[in-house]
C-alpha cells in the first residue's frame, strides 16, 4: 500500500496537511458530461460486484466517475473507476464522499480504470505517467471500440515497476497485491445484449458473479426447486391413484368371493368346510 507523501506541497499556503483543502472546499464536478454509456455501466457493474466479493470487509473504496484530488493547486484527474484499500467504504461521521482528496484520505489508490471513449483522453500518456508518479499499483485501460487507432488491445494491464508500468499478459490478470483479478468475458447486464464486460475474479481464475448471475441463478434455482415439487407432488398423486387401483381391486376381489361362497350357501354347501 502507497502511503501518501505531500513532499513537493509540504508547506501549501503554509498550513499543515490536515488544514489544505477538503472534499467540501473544492468542486466536486467539473460539468463534463460522460459521454458514452460503457463509462457509466462498467464501473458501477465492477463495484456492485465487489460489494458482494468483499461484503465483510469495510477497509475498501471503490471510486466511480468520481474527482480524485491528488494536489491542491491542481484540478482533479477523473478516472472512470479506482480502488483504494486500507480507507474505509463509508465514514460514519461523514456523509458520502463528494471527491477522493489524496491529502486527507492518506492512501494512495492500488488501481485505477480508465475506459476510452471516442475521443482520446490521453490514457496512454499524460493519465499513464500521473499515475506512476503518484504510485497507483496497476491501471487498467478498457478500450472497445477504438484500440487500433493507437496499435492497442481492447484490455490491457500495466503493473507499477521501479517507477514505469509494464504491461501484463493474460485475461484475467491477477493483482496479488490488491487480492484480486480483472479480466473481460461475455455476460448480460442491465437489460442488455450479451456483450464484452469486466469482470473481478479470484486467484483461481473463477469469475465473481455479478448481482444479474446471482438473480438469475437463483431464479433458476427456485424454478428447478418447483419443478422438483410439482414433480414430487405428481408423483405422490400417482402413488395415491395406484393405492385406490388397488384398494378398488381388493374390494372387487372380496365382493366377487363373497358372491361365491352365497352361491354355494344357496346349494347348501358350507365354504368354511370346504
Amino acid at each position: 500500500m502507497v502511503q501518501f507523501k505531500p513532499v513537493k506541497t509540504l508547506s501549501y499556503k503554509g498550513t499543515p496537511v490536515d488544514q489544505w483543502p477538503s472534499e467540501l472546499d473544492l468542486p466536486d464536478t467539473d460539468n463534463q458530461p460522460v459521454d458514452n454509456e460503457l463509462q457509466i455501466l462498467l464501473p458501477a457493474l465492477l463495484r456492485s460486484i465487489l460489494a458482494l466479493v468483499w461484503a465483510e470487509r469495510s477497509d475498501w473504496f471503490l471510486g466511480v466517475n468520481i474527482g480524485f484530488y491528488y494536489d491542491p493547486d491542481r484540478p482533479a484527474v477523473g478516472p472512470d473507476a479506482f480502488l483504494s484499500l486500507g480507507v474505509p467504504t463509508y465514514r460514519p461521521d461523514k456523509d458520502l464522499r463528494l471527491s477522493y482528496v489524496l491529502w486527507h484520505e492518506g492512501v494512495v489508490p492500488q488501481w485505477v480504470l480508465e475506459v476510452v471513449s471516442q475521443k482520446p483522453g490521453k490514457e496512454y500518456t499524460r493519465k499513464m505517467e500521473l499515475y506512476a508518479d503518484l504510485g497507483v499499483k496497476y491501471y487498467t485501460i478498457y478500450n472497445p471500440k477504438h484500440y487500433r487507432r493507437g496499435n492497442h488491445d481492447p484490455f490491457e494491464v500495466y503493473q507499477l515497476v521501479d517507477g514505469a508500468y509494464e504491461r501484463l499478459q493474460g485475461n484475467p490478470v491477477w493483482m496479488p497485491e490488491i487480492g484480486l483479478g480483472i479480466g473481460v468475458n461475455q455476460g448480460r447486464h442491465s437489460a442488455l445484449p450479451t456483450r464484452n464486460w469486466l469482470y473481478w475474479y479470484d486467484a483461481a481464475g473463477n469469475q465473481y458473479p455479478s448481482p444479474d448471475r446471482i438473480i438469475e441463478n437463483m431464479t433458476q434455482e427456485a424454478q428447478q426447486a418447483q419443478q422438483k415439487i410439482q414433480q414430487a407432488q405428481q408423483e405422490i398423486q400417482q402413488a395415491q391413484q395406484e393405492a385406490q387401483q388397488a384398494q378398488q381391486q381388493l374390494e372387487a376381489e372380496r365382493l366377487q368371493r363373497e358372491a361365491l361362497f352365497q352361491k354355494l350357501r344357496d346349494r347348501g354347501i358350507d365354504p368354511d368346510t370346504l
